[in-house]
């Protein structure tokens, strides 16, 4: 017997996509049904492979609803599931858990949502294939993985698991468990969901992240989508990822140390952005642009940053009109031997320095990164922790003030 099934996770439908710095109306109209367009993507090709069922591995919603618009689309997404006859097997994430959700909607009855107080098996007789789940009670969840039940004998076993695993991938408190925990349940594959990054963490059992199907940020680059099983007299033959987003990112770091003049600059990211839209396969593109390498143009690249994106996002339109720059970062350096050495050159770091001792304009400073910080998404909050927010504006003050000079 040969058949295939589906695993997918974290589908967040709905969530907004991240820090996109969009200006342009019909730009965002095209980027916001993104996730919609990837289940739409991901239910088509459930049913054109004639794949035996579904798994969806938690996160189907991205948090209580904000309108019930968003259930009746996940509805009637698995509703032609339904009608082709394919189950669906769901479980719950941190992000859907019972406590977080308000109300639901009524799914066909082909669709099997795992229950939350407990692990049970589902079974489906046609190919012999044992489901066992749980769905998350509340949004952290601890002494999980143990309460899954035994393998059973004489099928092919799959656990479906939302899970950060052993933590190392960044994200902690989410029904943790090891590698080794997994394997001494003796499943033939662990569908698993919560780590948006695709991996196949083992194949002996098969231990697989699909990542999410759709990326929300330029933290989330590349294809995105779900994994395709392929099942061959009850073993396990084959995992193939298949890409569903309806939007992608990408992060281009150039490097323009060897380039002196700025149209040259202009035009290696043009050639980086057409090969990176090409690679998107018609799909929109949200791009990242991060300079690096020592020139002596960093000054004015810091100086001409703003007018610079305007004109790589006008440069986007030509390649194609859902071609966007989501952010350009200037991460060059000037050559030591640039520095201004007339007698009349302004003394930066001198006032740099001056500015720094100020208790007030460091104070004003400091609430400032704040303000912006408690208006960002969470993810982004992190990413703004992360960085040296005071060295990179100090880094960039100077730059500016040099370059207004130039």
């Amino acid at each position: 017997m040969r058949f295939s099934f589906i695993h997918a996770a974290d589908l967040h439908i709905d969530s907004p996509l991240a820090g996109l710095g969009l200006k342009d109306k019909a730009v965002a109209e095209r980027f916001a049904r993104a996730g919609r367009r990837a289940v739409e993507a991901l239910v088509a090709e459930t049913i054109a492979s004639e794949a035996a069922f579904l798994i969806i591995a938690g996160d189907v919603f991205d948090g209580d609803w904000k309108d019930v618009g968003t259930g009746l689309f996940f509805v009637r997404a698995i509703s032609a599931l339904h009608r082709a006859g394919i189950p669906v097997y769901i479980v719950k994430g941190n992000h859907d858990a019972d406590s977080v959700m308000s109300r639901d909607l009524p799914y066909p009855e082909t669709v099997h949502v795992f229950p939350s107080n407990k692990a049970v098996t589902q079974l489906l007789e046609s190919q012999r294939v044992a489901l066992h789940g749980r769905s998350f009670p509340h949004r952290l969840t601890n002494d999980f993985v143990q309460t899954y039940p035994a393998r059973r004998e004489g099928w092919l076993n799959i656990g479906v698991l939302h899970t950060s695993l052993d933590g190392t991938r960044g994200h902690e408190g989410y029904a943790p468990c090891s590698v080794s925990d997994l394997k001494s349940f003796g499943y033939d594959y662990w569908a698993l969901g919560h780590i948006h990054a695709a991996e196949i963490v083992s194949r002996d059992p098969w231990i697989v992240f699909p990542g999410n199907l759709q990326g929300r940020s330029v933290r989330e680059t590349g294809p995105k989508g779900a994994m395709r099983v392929t099942v061959e007299d009850g073993r396990i033959v084959d995992v193939t990822p298949l890409a569903f987003d309806g939007a992608r990112w990408a992060h281009l770091e150039i490097d323009v140390g060897d380039i002196d003049n700025e149209a040259d600059v202009l035009a290696r990211i043009d050639a980086a952005l057409m090969d990176a839209h090409g690679a998107a396969e018609s799909r929109p593109l949200a791009a990242r642009v991060t300079l690096r390498g020592t020139t002596p143009l960093h000054n004015r690249l810091v100086a001409r940053r703003e007018e610079l994106r305007d004109e790589l996002r006008a440069g986007g339109f030509r390649i194609a009109e859902d071609c966007w720059i989501e952010q350009l970062k200037i991460r060059t350096t000037a050559p030591q031997d640039t520095t201004v050495a007339d007698a009349d050159a302004l003394d930066i770091d001198a006032m740099l320095r001056e500015a720094a001792a100020d208790p007030d304009f460091a104070a004003t400073l400091e609430q400032l990164i704040k303000d912006i910080e408690d208006k960002l998404p969470k993810d982004l909050r992190d990413e703004l922790r992360k960085s040296d927010v005071l060295a990179s504006l100090s880094d960039d003050a100077r730059a500016l003030l040099a370059g207004a000079r130039t």
